[in-house]
């Protein structure tokens, strides 16, 4: 279970996060996302990476298709996954698959259907049609159509993507809290056993492991939550 799990190292400071790291497991994913990327950089990353890590890094990419295809040709050899904006369309997420695999060793690349933090009523009001399952499933398709590997989303939309895009496209799982614990800025959450009965192929994982008085037990413990065995 432990392979399935990308720690998120939201911290200011890289020295935050390997304090951290000495104490985890080998075998741990774990997420850098923008915070700790513009503090520390890509030279971090790649400090991460070589030491047996196997990183996501979540940048979340947006832009014009040569901007984001530039973007993704700087970082890709950093990281074992990366992702983009599904919302920037076709040709952005094609130029960015193209870019990707322009490295001897492509990472698996990624497309955010809708954030967890959208809630319904956010979701309307950004211009999004019908509900938060059907665009995140219609992202998903545009990701499958543009040569992705899989899609971030939340746990709610996971079966329906596995139904339309099948069970090898990979769904990546954000807003993931252990039974009982806050939700935080999360509006689309889920227990890590629920996320991985939707079919999630891997679960992001980061206050409830981080912010714990005790961040060993805390993972352990989900692991045991994952396994079933509470």
């Amino acid at each position: 279970m432990l392979e399935r799990i990308y720690l998120a190292l939201d911290f200011p400071t890289g020295e935050q996060a390997e304090n951290l790291l000495e104490k985890m497991p080998q075998g741990l994913g774990v997420k850098i996302g923008l915070e700790l990327f513009m503090k520390e950089g890509l030279s971090f990353v790649k400090k991460i990476r070589d030491s047996g890590y196997n990183v996501f890094l979540d940048l979340k990419f947006h832009d014009i298709p040569r901007t984001v295809a530039a973007a993704v040709a700087q970082v890709a050899d950093s990281c074992q996954m990366l992702n983009v904006h599904a919302s920037g369309g076709f040709e952005m997420l094609q130029a960015a698959k193209e870019a990707s695999l322009s490295v001897a060793k492509p990472p698996k690349l990624i497309g955010v259907t809708v954030l967890t933090s959208i809630s319904a009523t956010d979701w309307l009001s950004v211009g999004g049609s019908g509900t938060i399952e059907e665009g995140a499933k219609n992202r998903a398709l545009l990701c499958q159509k543009a040569g992705l590997d899989g899609v971030v989303t939340s746990t709610k939309e996971v079966v329906t993507i596995k139904k339309y895009c099948g069970s090898s496209f990979l769904t990546v799982v954000p807003g993931v809290r252990p039974q009982g614990d806050s939700v935080g800025d999360q509006k689309r959450v889920a227990t890590p056993k629920e996320a991985l009965d939707a079919g999630s192929d891997f679960l992001v994982i980061g206050r409830p492991i981080t912010k714990a008085k005790d961040p060993v037990k805390a993972l352990n413990d989900i692991v045991r939550e994952m396994a079933g065995r509470d």
